[in-house]
């Protein structure tokens, strides 16, 4: 079964679920990463180091603070579930690939970046520089048009450089891996030209809460946390000998950007959007590449 198979538009009534969601996340993670490709030549050096220093710190947990039979058990069946929920790329994106992310792109002196999250999927419409991302009849939301250039770090506009954008649409949900929502829906690539310029009409996201009817909502009620991430774009921006960049941009206002759960926002991602006299909102917002 295709990873899109069951969210056709004839399950428009039906409702999201953490499970089902999941497992498109999953299916779509072992599909698009070859997760262990890239790491196949790691030395068994560090792989003793880092398991080892994971496992220590547990380890450390469980003596400060005494931990249970009881509690120890609870754990092993919440990590269980996880797996059958399939919400490893959830919990794992929202708990700890932000930290990760700061390590990797640490020396990065043209625009900041941030997490990809678990609901990326390749191979968006192409619609040049200047466009409409897909979008349903009467799609819901506050209509945003998007303008920017991408340069290099001296400057020079990058001709040819694409941008991917993908987003949730008003209700919170993900084209491909909610039900009921148009395959490439608020999604898109946009390719620019030699001035490195672009222009895309989308809508402005809302705030969502992650999906807490699984195993990573049986933890968040647990622990008396929020599951709440505040309205974002994410896009991710590429070009001919350059580092690629992903990133998520924010809007100021709210309630949620001082305690993101994936803790991913950062001030350099935040956009400043301008209401226009036709109803719309105009926002400016361009990148920088590294060189590779």
């Amino acid at each position: 079964m295709s990873i899109t198979a069951d969210i056709s538009t004839s399950a428009a009534d039906a409702t999201p679920t953490a499970a089902a969601s999941g497992a498109n996340a999953t299916a779509r993670f072992h599909t698009d990463k070859s997760p262990y490709a890239a790491a196949r030549d790691t030395p068994q050096e560090r792989v003793s180091l880092l398991a080892r220093e994971v496992i220590e710190a547990v380890h450390d947990t469980i003596r400060r603070h005494q931990v249970t039979y009881d509690e120890y058990n609870a754990l092993k069946a919440w990590m269980i579930q996880v797996g059958e929920d399939g919400e490893w790329p959830l919990f794992l994106d929202v708990w700890i690939e932000h930290v990760v992310e700061q390590v990797a792109n640490a020396s990065r002196v043209g625009s900041k970046g941030s997490i990809e999250g678990p609901y990326y999927a390749p191979g968006a419409p192409e619609l040049g520089a200047d466009g409409a991302v897909p979008m349903r009849d009467e799609e819901p939301g506050t209509q945003l048009v998007w303008q920017g250039t991408i340069t290099s770090v001296d400057g020079q506009p990058l001709d040819g450089a694409t941008l991917e954008l993908w987003q949730a649409d008003d209700n919170g949900y993900y084209s491909q891996f909610a039900p009921g929502i148009p395959q490439w829906n608020l999604r898109g690539t946009f390719t620019v030209g030699a001035d490195g310029a672009f222009r895309i009409r989308t809508i402005r996201p809302a705030p969502y809460q992650i999906p807490t009817d699984g195993a990573c909502g049986k933890l968040i009620a647990a622990a008396g946390w929020h599951a709440w991430r505040p309205a974002h774009l994410h896009v991710k921006v590429s070009a001919p000998g350059h580092l690629p960049l992903t990133a998520q941009l924010y809007f100021p206002g709210d309630p949620h950007n001082d305690d993101d759960i994936a803790a991913a926002v950062k001030p350099e991602l935040m956009l400043e959007p301008v209401p226009q006299p036709d109803g719309t909102v105009q926002v400016d917002y361009g990148f920088v590449l590294d060189p590779a």
